[in-house]
């Protein structure tokens, strides 16, 4: 057994197994106990009057105002509900601007004053509760002595139980605002967003002709990357609890070259740890759908089907609650970093969008002849337009110290964006914007796979990019710039706001001209071609890879915002100030205070990793390199006495290294010492200078994990974390 003695029980206790704690799996069929945790429009149906259940189904569908009458009976209902599952408190949960989950437990049970006790639950309860704000960031909005905030009921998104091992809670997600009514969390801008680009839509669905138009709602499926690592591995570690990834570490000596991990046989503990997760997210209706490896070892994936935008915002946000504590009972921990692994995969969270609505259906599937299709013609123009003018925007969005490691990496999008469209879509859009009209649509045709026993398989009309960040993939686009850690909700604000803004000019040119006389199909084509001439440049269908991608897109005027110092401006630019203002989803105050925040917590993660990479360089690495110079000195000074020459040149090296380790210490003090209050000089100067400074040090730690003697090395290496499952 080599490696050090905290390394070698790490390993021992993951060979021994004892850390497992199966879970007991429900015999019913899925489709039984699926939801049975969820306050569901099926128990709501049960147990409310007619009346009222009416009236709550109208609020859900249509976004008509709340009948606050009906929140007693809703709130009697729901603690019934709950009660008969186990639960004795209630909780608002909520999504502060941390990007994690929050919540205080209250109970339904009240003294009689005859030494027992009733239940009460009433509507306002239900309705509105009242966290302390104080210690949420809030950017400025408030002084950290004013303390009220309140939390409101989200109706459209339904109250569950949520198990634990002593007992059951019930959990009603909600908004959280100020005392002064701006929002403190990621829900409200996401139902603001969806309110915006719900009316857009419809005008446009009503210019094309449409007698009859219903809600249009925003959907989204985030696909979740995360790396799983016996939590043996993870506590000898005190970068991952720290900071979810590993500031120091030499590369294995086998990685991902042989591609042999990307979907391969699932490793039997994690199907295990993956079927106790799938059933937690069954009860919860939650609609997880593929399961798989990722490319990376000891990476993997979960992928939902399709919800509105709000209701997979919350299910995303549960999602990794519950990936943590199922992986905990299996003795593992995940990892949600975006490159928790310096040189391999990191991970992304892809969120696939869309519109649509019950009567039109899919407002950007393009059938079979995209060409003829005028509806989806103008919709995607709309995002092909949205995604030009707010390219700084979108890249703000999804800004932060983790995901900065990961953009730009040979598995991840670049930092500039870019719209990918396949093949045919790419065809019919420039056919419009070179001579007004589309006449024709690729077809996929059949593929003959050349075995006679196996039919023809269709082929799509277009391949897929995994290299574009906002790539066209059937019937949706595919955002692949997000990061794993990320909320899905600040991307979605995004897409849903400047969508409803390129809708609301398109829509004002579209009836423009139909007022003036023109053929709605004439009229649809022209305000077609007049986007593609202002915004086709943000297409490309090429490698986004490529270092010649990188000049093109310069040419173009496309912006490359390479770091989150660079990104998190563009929060705040006059032309977003006004488009969020004009879609009533974020006032001034609230982008400020959002982009204060982030740039506070970019600049916060930075400092945690370098006070990381300072001490464990000092109190673990250099310890035990010292050890090992020492033990090859005296090797050479008992051999000197012996009258034998012994080979100097590995002390040399050793020496040599250590040295530079030293050095670039020294160095990484000397530029954390310096304080900055600008908030945005700030972040430069932690991108510019820190960063490269903590780089340095890891290199040379890592040039000393080759170099010293296994037995000696503290810390778990990336081939024992990565594939000792």
């Amino acid at each position: 057994m080599s490696g050090s003695i905290s390394r070698n029980n790490a390993i021992q206790a993951v060979i021994d197994g004892t850390y497992v704690e199966t879970m007991n799996y429900i015999d019913n069929p899925v489709t039984e106990f699926y939801g049975c945790n969820v306050f569901t429009d099926e128990v709501m149906k049960a147990r409310l009057p007619k009346n009222t259940y009416k009236s709550v189904k109208s609020t859900i569908e249509t976004g008509s105002t709340l009948d606050l009458n009906a929140a007693d009976v809703v709130a009697t209902a729901m603690k019934d509900w709950a009660l008969e599952k186990g639960a004795t408190h209630y909780t608002h949960v909520f999504y502060p601007l941390t990007g994690s989950s929050a919540e205080k437990h209250d109970s339904f049970l009240s003294p009689d004053g005859e030494g027992k006790c009733i239940t009460e639950f009433a509507g306002k309860l239900l309705v509105q509760g009242e966290p302390d704000a104080s210690s949420f960031p809030n950017g400025g909005i408030r002084d950290t002595f004013e303390a009220r905030g309140y939390t409101a009921w989200d109706i459209t998104s339904p109250a569950y139980i949520l198990e634990s091992d002593n007992g059951t809670t019930l959990c009603i997600p909600t908004c959280f605002v100020s005392w002064t009514g701006e929002a403190l969390d990621k829900k409200t801008p996401v139902l603001r967003s969806m309110q915006a680009v719900d009316k857009a839509a419809q005008k446009v669905l009503t210019l094309l002709g449409n007698d009859n138009v219903t809600k249009v709602t925003s959907f989204a499926g985030p696909e979740q990357e995360y790396f799983l690592v016996d939590t043996n591995f993870f506590f000898a570690r005190p970068d991952l609890i720290s900071a979810d990834r590993t500031v120091f570490g030499a590369a294995p000596v086998k990685g991902q070259e042989f591609d042999d991990h990307y979907f391969g046989a699932v490793p039997a503990r994690v199907l295990n740890f993956m079927m106790d997760f799938e059933q937690e997210c069954f009860k919860l209706a939650i609609p997880v759908k593929t399961r798989h490896n990722e490319v990376a070892p000891g990476q993997f994936e979960i992928a939902p089907v399709f919800e509105t935008a709000n209701l997979a915002t919350d299910h995303q946000q549960l999602t990794v609650t519950i990936i943590k504590a199922v992986a905990k009972k299996h003795g593992m921990t995940a990892l949600f970093h975006e490159k928790p692994f310096a040189g391999l995969n990191g991970s992304g969270k892809h969120v696939n969008w869309s519109l649509g609505n019950s009567t039109q259906g899919n407002l950007l599937d393009p059938g079979t002849n995209p060409h003829d299709n005028t509806q989806f013609l103008i919709f995607c123009a709309a995002v092909i337009s949205s995604v030009q003018k707010n390219q700084g925007l979108l890249r703000a969005v999804i800004a932060s110290a983790s995901n900065d490691h990961r953009l730009g990496a040979n598995e991840a999008p670049p930092a500039i964006l870019s719209v990918y469209l396949g093949a045919q879509l790419a065809d019919v859009f420039a056919q419009i914007q070179k001579s007004g009209s589309a006449t024709t649509s690729i077809q996929g045709g059949l593929m003959n796979l050349g075995v006679d026993s196996m039919p023809e398989l269709p082929r799509d009309a277009g391949d897929r990019n995994r290299t574009s960040p906002f790539a066209f993939t059937g019937n949706r686009f595919e955002f692949r710039a997000v990061g794993s850690m990320q909320s899905i909700a600040g991307p979605l604000v995004a897409l849903n706001t400047m969508m409803a803004d390129a809708l609301t000019t398109m829509g004002a040119s579209l009836e423009a001209k139909i007022n003036g006389g023109m053929e709605i199909e004439a009229a649809v084509l022209e305000v077609v071609k007049d986007v593609m001439d202002e915004s086709g440049q943000v297409v490309f269908n090429g490698n986004g890879y490529s270092d010649e991608w990188q000049v093109e897109a310069a040419k173009r005027g496309l912006k490359n915002l390479k770091t989150s110092a660079e990104a998190l401006p563009e929060l705040t630019t006059p032309e977003n100030i006004a488009m969020f203002e004009r879609q009533g989803v974020l006032s001034k105050i609230e982008l400020e205070s959002r982009q204060n925040i982030y740039q506070e917590q970019y600049c916060l993660k930075i400092n945690v990793e370098a006070n990381l990479t300072e001490r464990m360089a000092e109190t673990q690495i250099l310890p035990a390199c010292i050890r090992y110079q020492t033990e090859l000195a005296e090797n050479i000074a008992s051999l000197s006495a012996a009258g034998v020459e012994g080979d100097k040149s590995a002390l040399q090296a050793v020496t040599g290294q250590i040295a530079a380790l030293t050095s670039s210490v020294a160095a990484l003090k000397e530029v954390r010492s310096k304080h900055i209050e600008d908030a945005l000089e700030e972040c430069k100067y932690f991108s510019s200078t820190l960063l490269p400074a903590m780089q340095e040090v890891r290199s040379a730690a890592d040039a000393l994990e080759v170099s010293v003697a296994d037995d000696l090395w503290p810390l778990p290496n990336y081939t024992e974390m990565l594939f000792i499952k």
